[in-house]
């Protein structure tokens, strides 16, 4: 069954002295969370950004595809640590994402997590939603 994940912002005055509200609708698990383009170019200074919302949204997305590749392999992980940097040039846009994991996957070597992991990154849908970005990965077992 298809699945729809609703949030909207509010935004108000220009981008360099404006500054908005990010809501959660779907979930409302987080709560609403300020943005501006400060918090995007320069230092977060407890705002958000963009960038930040698809780090965390990859960092998950590619932790649950690397789990179901891995459990679908018969070494399902005891625990995988996975972390997104959104890179973002003011003029350029997003320059590149990296994926940084690092898993607890008893019976698996560690060349066979990379391969797994190569896999997720590949196929998760966020990253098929960010095929026009350069994505790249480090993988390594604890």
């Amino acid at each position: 069954m298809a699945t729809t994940r609703s949030a909207h912002t509010v935004w108000e005055g220009n981008l360099i002295e404006g500054n908005g509200v990010v809501n959660f609708d779907s979930s409302g698990a987080i709560e609403a969370q300020p943005v501006t383009w400060a918090s995007r170019s320069q230092d977060a200074n407890g705002k958000t950004s963009p960038e930040e919302l698809i780090a965390a949204a990859h960092s998950s997305c590619f932790s649950m595809a690397l789990s179901h590749a891995l459990n679908g392999a018969g070494t399902p992980p005891t625990k995988l640590v996975t972390s997104a940097d959104v890179s973002f040039q003011p003029g350029e846009g997003i320059t590149g994402i990296h994926l940084t994991v690092e898993g607890t996957v008893p019976g698996i070597d560690n060349d066979a997590f990379v391969a797994a992991a190569e896999d997720a990154k590949k196929n998760c849908p966020v990253s098929q939603a960010l095929t026009g970005t350069t994505i790249t990965l480090s993988a390594k077992l604890s």
